[in-house]
């Protein structure tokens, strides 16, 4: 497998959207595309570099795979009421860490395959709905959350590219 992942087509919602929920999945995979461009042309040892002194654990694809642990337990699970392991079970969380097989193409994949099954685990939900898993949250806090927590990071992934190799940009 290719230790370099592909750049996704990125597309801004529109401006003139009247369905809540389908603008803030909108607005979510605009940046998932942007969180996966961010990994685009990264070599392995530049996308598992971690190059915040104050944030030891953190790197390219560390960031990645965590994106895809927060969809999985958040949208999948809890929203969704998927009967799927959690993918940042322990302390400290897991979803962090890099293995000796992971690469750029490899986290991507995952990640994306996490897209189609958070597709599958909303389906038929409103925002108004309470949680299939707990029912503490309604979708819409959750999918606002998950909405904020993936910009936040892709901020860390533009931090990230910058010190890697000096790309900045979308």
């Amino acid at each position: 497998m290719s230790n370099t992942s592909s750049k996704t087509y990125r597309r801004w919602p529109a401006p003139l959207a009247g369905d809540e929920l389908r603008l803030q999945l909108e607005f979510l995979q605009f940046l998932r595309a942007t969180a996966v461009n961010k990994l685009a042309g990264l070599p392995r040892e530049q996308a598992v570099a971690t190059l915040l002194p104050t944030s030891p654990r953190m790197s390219a694809l560390g960031v990645v795979k965590h994106l895809t642990a927060v969809e999985r337990w958040w949208l999948c699970i809890e929203a969704g009421g998927a009967d799927l392991p959690s993918l940042w079970a322990g302390s400290p969380d897991p979803s962090w860490d890099v293995t000796a097989e992971d690469t750029p193409a490899s986290v991507v994949a995952a990640y994306k395959a996490e897209w189609a099954r958070v597709e599958k685990a909303l389906r038929g939900l409103t925002p108004d709905d309470r949680t299939r898993r707990r029912s503490e949250f309604t979708v819409r806090w959750v999918v606002a959350h998950v909405v904020q927590e993936t910009a936040r990071h892709v901020g860390h992934l533009d931090v990230l590219r910058e010190l890697a190799d000096g790309e900045v940009g979308e």
